[in-house]
């Protein structure tokens, strides 16, 4: 059995149909409220800051995936996300489950450096704080040598369906509705993005590797790294329009910050994009010679393919 905790998310709907196309027919997914993505899976409603639910729902699991996501809330994410670590980790533990922990780069220095699985925590705000004390509780239980433990670390995302970051709210989401994309504080930084599917394909072949363990892996990415002005002309292109975009500067987010909590909530991030973003995933690559990175502009047109489909289905 193996099983995904925070089940609900494009990461973990992604990874539930890796798993179940390449790895397993025994899946579990685990949530406040799951839902079924195929017929055999076995749903478990489970709230992960109950140590004793969490602890009911991964029992009998080979393999547990923490992909669980909480709203871009600082205060939700101090009282909230350590415990709900702590009570899967201790879950895993007590079940001899090997750990996948799905992880981002919020402790990462946010400037121009080049970013690898040595590279030190330097959190920026309070969010950045977060993960990073829960990235060194993983590293702890990895260290303890109990249960088999990886982590998985993946930078922003674009992607179909409802992929949420802000690359896909201010540019794909405004060109589906026809608006003019955004550039976050600079259009002319290298950014590295990972492709969601190819997130969800990487973190199942690590699960499912026992080499894998007791290590930290970057997730595969397309290292042809597009600037914004890039990114918004060929996702323009792969929507058949030719537009141009706005440049959203930092003291415009800033202010924005003071009447939307939402915005806010994104401001101590916003040091990251005014450098190039450079995620190394070289490591994973040449763990993984045959795993295929799916190129932007691959990305940007199944987006655009998919967006179109609906479209019709929504007139017939």
């Amino acid at each position: 059995m193996q099983t995904i905790l925070g089940a609900n998310g494009q990461i973990a709907t992604e990874l539930a149909r890796e798993l179940k196309r390449n790895y397993t027919d025994e899946l579990k997914l685990v949530s406040r409220r799951p839902r079924k993505i195929h017929d055999s899976d076995k749903l478990e409603a489970a709230d992960l800051l109950d140590a004793g639910q969490t602890a009911r729902a991964v029992q009998g699991s080979s393999v547990v995936y923490f992909t669980a996501g909480l709203p871009p809330d600082t205060q939700l994410w101090e009282q909230q996300f350590p415990s709900m670590l702590h009570n899967a980790l201790a879950a895993s533990r007590a079940a001899g489950a090997s750990f996948v922990y799905f992880d981002n780069t919020y402790m990462y220095p946010q400037d121009a450096q080049l970013q690898t699985e040595q590279t030190a925590f330097a959190p920026v705000g309070r969010k950045g704080r977060v993960r990073a004390a829960m990235a060194e509780m993983v590293l702890s239980e990895m260290a303890r040598g109990e249960i088999p433990v990886l982590i998985a670390r993946a930078p922003e995302f674009y992607g179909p369906a409802q992929t949420q970051s802000i690359t896909n709210t201010l540019v794909i989401d405004r060109l589906k509705a026809g608006k003019t994309p955004l550039a976050p504080v600079r259009d002319d930084r290298l950014r590295t993005l990972i492709w969601t599917p190819d997130a969800s394909r990487s973190l199942a072949l690590l699960g499912n590797t026992p080499d894998a363990y007791g290590k930290t892996w970057h997730l595969p990415c397309d290292d042809a790294r597009p600037n914004y002005k890039q990114l918004i002309d060929w996702a323009s292109q792969s929507f058949g329009r030719s537009c141009r975009h706005h440049r959203l500067p930092r003291w415009a987010l800033n202010a924005a910050g003071l009447i939307s909590k939402p915005v806010a909530e994104l401001r101590e991030l916003l040091p990251r994009y005014a450098h190039d973003n450079l995620f190394d995933s070289s490591k994973f690559k040449q763990a993984f010679p045959g795993f295929s990175v799916t190129s932007y502009r691959q990305g940007l047109a199944l987006i655009a393919d998919e967006f179109q489909q609906n479209q019709q289905q929504s007139l017939t």
